[in-house]
């Protein structure tokens, strides 16, 4: 199967080839007016001496366009690789969500996915330590929705409010612009609830994965899933790579190529090695979610012990025709959801569903959406006009509500956000559930003896690096120690902490 285009984009290359653009009849070379250039090689200039001449209009717009051509790059993200497929549902989901994507099984949805590491910047080098992105838009008829996460089923931090701070700290310094370990440990020494993030994330399976292909993907967050019913579960996505998971050692992607992610996904795809996922489903009732020993909206935690459920396959068929139109183009958000899928308390999740499309608005511009890779495959009806790249027909005198226009759409009440009760004061509190270390310490108990020693080598060299403080290695240490005293310990002597004194700043 073949990438789906939006129809509106369809419809639009139409009016194009009708008007001679792309075919025989085509002038050859055009401006952007349609007008034929006869020279695109030489300005028009006063004699063979002279100077260029302002009225050069074949020149100034190719200059002009040419420094124009650059958008702001995403601040995290910004080096990724773009894939597009189809999702196909294996069953009937509709017990817990109305969302159509999972209607029967056998139903096709086209999807584009965005694969990413996240500090670095666009052309950086694909092998970096660092969680990698797994976006997912589905093109379906209740609209599009996105499933925005990482490969790693965990997140370093549980509130929005920290995470400017989390990207800076990880960032290049903004004296030198140079990334140093001693700022990041220094912020993830003092925000405890990191430690089963990083834990996973100095693995080589997780960690460092061999290619985009060989690893999960996770929505992370848990989601409000609603049925026809008004019936209501939470869920988590998690994308399982029939691949297998497969990572890289410390000397592996020391040695990797710069762009090794991008040249084997794309070698493999064109080669018919089509990857796929199956989107496996964590649910857990209201009254379930409550009885957790941990807070079940802390997307530093996984559910253990909830099973899950498959509900489909995705399989990746094709390259898209364009790299900046579609994987630079392309725009994702949590926020991004159809009926039958709504948000939970989890407090990232409820930052994110503001800033990643503000974020989108700021780079590409507020009618991104209608971009091809963005717009959805069925009709818009908005009374949203105007800004910046605005390529939607206004249609009629009536862009408000309420109207007596009978043209315009009516409301769909079915449509309607699901209804939930709150209770409390508004505050400023962490969660009551903490516990920031036993997952990290029961992950690290289910490595094998060898992964484990990765594990250590990994953090230790960064963790040991000479710009470290000993007060942030002690407190790191501390950390991991809380988590499996053997991990604190191992890690200890391999960078030189004195373990007898991290037990006794924790108490031991």
């Amino acid at each position: 199967m073949r990438f789906r285009v939006p129809l509106a984009a369809i419809a639009a290359f139409s009016v194009c080839a009708m008007a001679g653009v792309g075919n025989a009849q085509s002038p050859g070379m055009t401006r952007d007016t349609g007008a034929p250039v006869g020279d695109n090689q030489d300005s028009k200039t006063a004699g063979p001496d002279g100077p260029v001449l302002l009225e050069d209009m074949n020149l100034i717009e190719k200059l002009a366009r040419f420094d124009r051509e650059r958008i702001p790059e995403r601040v995290v993200h910004a080096r990724g690789v773009g894939a597009a497929g189809v999702f196909v549902a294996s069953a009937d989901f509709s017990k817990y969500t109305k969302a159509s994507v999972f209607g029967a099984a056998g139903k096709e949805t086209p999807v584009f996915v965005r694969f990413s590491t996240v500090m670095n910047f666009r052309g950086s080098p694909e092998a970096a330590r660092d969680p990698r992105g797994f976006a997912v838009k589905f093109y379906t008829d209740q609209g599009n929705w996105d499933i925005v996460g990482i490969n790693e089923p965990v997140f370093f931090i549980r509130d929005a409010i920290k995470f400017p701070d989390f990207v800076h700290a990880n960032k290049p310094s903004p004296v030198t612009n140079v990334q140093d370990p001693a700022r990041a440990f220094d912020f993830f020494s003092n925000v405890p609830e990191s430690t089963h993030e990083l834990t996973m994330l100095y693995t080589d399976s997780i960690g460092m994965p061999k290619s985009y292909r060989t690893m999960d993907g996770w929505g992370v967050h848990a989601f409000r899933l609603v049925n026809k019913d008004g019936q209501t579960v939470f869920a988590k996505f998690h994308w399982q790579s029939q691949q297998g998971v497969h990572g890289m050692t410390l000397e592996e992607l020391r040695a990797a190529d710069t762009n090794y992610a991008t040249r084997d996904l794309y070698e493999n795809i064109r080669a018919g090695n089509n990857p796929k996922w199956d989107l496996m489903v964590q649910i857990l009732t209201p009254e379930q979610a409550a009885q957790l020993p941990y807070d079940a909206f802390d997307d530093t935690k996984v559910w253990t012990g909830v099973p899950e459920m498959k509900v489909g396959t995705m399989t990746l068929n094709k390259v898209p025709d364009n790299f900046f139109e579609s994987t630079e183009e392309s725009a994702f958000c949590p926020c991004e959801l159809v009926p039958g899928i709504e948000p939970s308390p989890d407090k990232m999740l409820q930052g994110r569903l503001f800033a990643y499309t503000d974020t989108q608005r700021y780079r590409i511009g507020p009618n991104f959406m209608e971009l091809p890779v963005n717009r959805p495959l069925i009709p818009v009806n908005n009374n949203n006009i105007d800004g910046k790249m605005r390529s939607t027909p206004q249609q009629g005198d009536v862009n408000y509500e309420p109207t007596f226009d009978t043209s315009k759409p009516v409301q769909q009440p079915e449509f309607k956000y699901s209804e939930y009760p709150v209770s409390g004061l508004t505050e400023e509190k962490p969660v009551s559930k903490e516990d920031n270390f036993a997952q990290a310490g029961e992950f690290y108990r289910g490595l094998s003896k060898v992964e484990q020693d990765h594990l250590i080598k990994n953090l230790a060299a960064d963790l040991g690096q000479a710009s470290v403080s000993q007060k942030i290695r002690m407190t790191m240490v501390s950390h991991f120690y809380q988590a499996d005293p053997d991990y604190g310990t191992r890690l200890a002597k391999a960078i030189q902490v004195d373990i007898t004194a991290v037990k006794a700043s924790i108490g031991q």
